[in-house]
């Protein structure tokens, strides 16, 4: 079995689920026009799934809508590795997926489909952008864990004082641009996501990637399900009342973002460097910035701009030096 390549810094809604396998045999480099398509695709699918998730939650309740999603998704590629001959998971693979879908799916991603209702698109991607600088923070302060150095302390400093400035920021008329309890599921789902990506570096899971990511799925959509029935959405979901453009984000956001968007991730990671890979930690919350402005009109206040400009600059100082170290 060859070695684990180190998942680059998830930033987003979509972030990595599970830490892939690389091959030590490869049977030559992939068409140069196919690694191209694939970066596209994770970049603007990746980009978009803030838009689909606002799209999608308009007119159906946003944990029964995001536990759906990918519980379907998760049982297709479930379906599609073990029709291929990949292994049954083990008791203690599925254990471990469990806790990973509830770190990372039901509190990091249900946290902010659940936010987005409070939370214009653009500032709930600049926000959940500095999940880097918990996953640092958390991993210096583990038992065993490791100090940061030099310019990384500067990250942290400058990315931290941008997540401070969105929190605080105020519009035109002097309202606060962040709705308090959409601040507080953000910042949680951030933290949380940090916490199971640290998690996964330790996880009993499969030697397949993708078997690993279709589990987490099945798993934390089961328990995004869970969640929404226990806070009464289903009284909340009429289905006469979903209209077209829900319907088309929710379909977008399983086929596009979950299916296709992970199986390019994976697959680039087998063929390219984790380092190239990465920087879809800088493109997709710039993309998702401005398909908020473009679709929604979403208006971005300087302070914001500001602050996004400060976590995006921490975001490459910790993957870039961290990684240089």
């Amino acid at each position: 079995m060859s070695a684990l390549t180190p998942t680059p810094t998830p930033t987003r809604a979509e972030p990595p689920l599970a830490r892939p396998e690389t091959t030590s045999h490869r049977s030559g480099p992939p068409a140069g026009w196919m690694v191209v398509a694939a970066f596209g695709a994770v970049y603007l699918i990746w980009g978009s799934t803030y838009l689909g998730i606002r799209l999608a939650i308009d007119t159906i309740p946003p944990f029964l809508m995001a536990g759906a999603r990918f519980v379907v998704a998760g049982s297709v590629l479930y379906g599609v590795m073990r029709r291929t001959g990949t292994p049954r998971p083990t008791p203690v693979q599925w254990r471990d997926a469990l806790v990973l879908g509830a770190l990372l799916l039901l509190v990091g991603n249900g946290g902010v489909t659940w936010a987005e209702k409070r939370v214009p698109t653009n500032i709930a991607a600049l926000t959940v952008a500095g999940t880097p600088l918990w996953m640092l923070l958390l991993d210096w302060v583990r038992p065993g864990g490791r100090r940061p150095h030099g310019l990384v302390f500067l990250g942290l400093a400058l990315g931290f004082a941008g997540v401070g400035l969105i929190v605080t920021s105020r519009d035109a008329q002097g309202h606060g641009v962040m709705d308090p309890a959409g601040a507080v599921m953000l910042l949680s789902a951030s933290v949380c996501w940090a916490a199971g990506s640290i998690f996964s570096r330790h996880a009993r899971q499969p030697a397949s990637a993708l078997l690993a990511i279709a589990m987490q799925m099945i798993l934390g959509g089961g328990l995004m399900l869970l969640t929404g029935s226990v806070m009464g959405e289903w009284t909340r979901l009429h289905w006469t009342e979903i209209t077209p453009l829900s319907a088309g984000a929710f379909v977008y956001l399983t086929i596009f973002g979950s299916l296709i968007g992970f199986t390019c991730y994976v697959w680039l990671l087998r063929v390219s460097t984790p380092a190239r890979v990465s920087t879809y930690a800088y493109v997709n919350p710039l993309i998702a910035v401005m398909l908020g402005r473009i679709v929604l009109g979403e208006p971005l206040p300087a302070g914001v701009l500001v602050a996004g400009l400060l976590i995006l600059a921490a975001v490459v100082l910790i993957t870039v030096k961290g990684r240089a170290k």
